[in-house]
C-alpha cells in the first residue's frame, strides 16, 4: 500500500461522511456507546468494523495474534474490563478465522522466538482437544477445527473473569463465539452454550 495515498484516502472519506451526514464528526466526538466488545485477530484480511458492517462507534475492539485471551495478559484483560464495567456492553464476541497463521503457526515444531510463550497458549489447546484432532486426517480441516476450538476456549477464558460474572449476573451479559470464514465472507455463529459452559467451570472459577 502507497503510505502516501492513505492520506487522499483519508479526505476523501471524510468529504464522503460529511456529504451524508454534515455533523458526522461533531456527533462522533460526543463519544462512544458500544453495544459490544469484539475479541479478533490481528491478521491484516480481517477487519472487525467492514465484515460486520458496524460504523464507528458501534463496536469496542481488541485484535491480537490468534484472538486469545489470557489471563496474564493485562492488554486485553484491561479492554475487557473497560468494555464490561465503563462501557457497559452487554455482548462479548471472540472472532477467530480460517487460515489463521498464528494457529497454523502453533502447530508447527519450529522455534519462533518471542512468540514461542504466546502460542503456547493454542498448544494447550490442542493439548485439551488432541483426541478430536488426532482422528482428522486432513491437515487444513484439523488447523479449521483447531480454529473453531480456539474461539471456543477463549469464550471460556473470558467466562472465568469477575468482569463477565458480574455483568452477567448484574445485567445478562452474553459471550459469543464466531468464526470468519476468509474463503467465503461469511461469518460463522458457533453457538457456543454460555449458559451450560457458565454452569461448568462455576464450581471451580466462581467470583464473587
Amino acid at each position: 500500500m502507497n503510505l502516501d495515498r492513505v492520506f487522499e484516502n483519508n479526505k476523501a472519506w471524510i468529504k464522503g461522511k460529511l456529504e451524508v451526514q454534515d455533523d458526522y464528526f461533531e456527533e462522533l466526538g460526543k463519544g462512544q456507546n458500544p453495544e459490544l466488545l469484539y475479541i479478533g485477530c490481528s491478521d491484516s484480511r480481517v477487519t472487525a468494523e467492514e465484515l460486520m458492517g458496524a460504523q464507528l462507534g458501534e463496536v469496542f475492539v481488541h485484535r491480537n495474534i490468534a484472538n486469545m485471551v489470557i489471563s496474564i495478559d493485562l492488554n486485553v484483560m484491561s479492554v475487557v474490563n473497560y468494555a464490561v464495567d465503563h462501557l457497559k456492553v452487554n455482548h462479548i464476541v471472540v472472532c477467530g478465522h480460517y487460515a489463521c497463521g498464528g494457529v497454523k503457526a502453533a502447530m508447527q515444531s519450529a522455534d519462533l522466538g518471542i512468540l514461542n510463550p504466546w502460542l503456547r497458549n493454542i498448544r494447550d489447546v490442542y493439548r485439551i482437544h488432541r483426541n478430536e484432532l488426532n482422528q482428522i486426517a486432513d491437515e487444513e480441516k484439523k488447523y479449521d477445527r483447531l480454529v473453531e476450538l480456539n474461539v471456543k476456549e477463549q469464550c471460556v477464558n473470558l467466562i472465568k473473569t469477575a468482569a463477565v460474572q458480574k455483568a452477567y449476573r448484574d445485567r445478562g451479559l452474553k459471550v459469543h463465539g464466531w468464526v470468519f470464514d476468509v474463503h467465503t465472507g461469511k461469518l460463522i455463529d458457533l453457538k457456543i452454550d454460555f449458559e451450560k459452559y457458565l454452569h461448568d467451570i462455576m464450581e471451580i472459577y466462581h467470583l464473587d
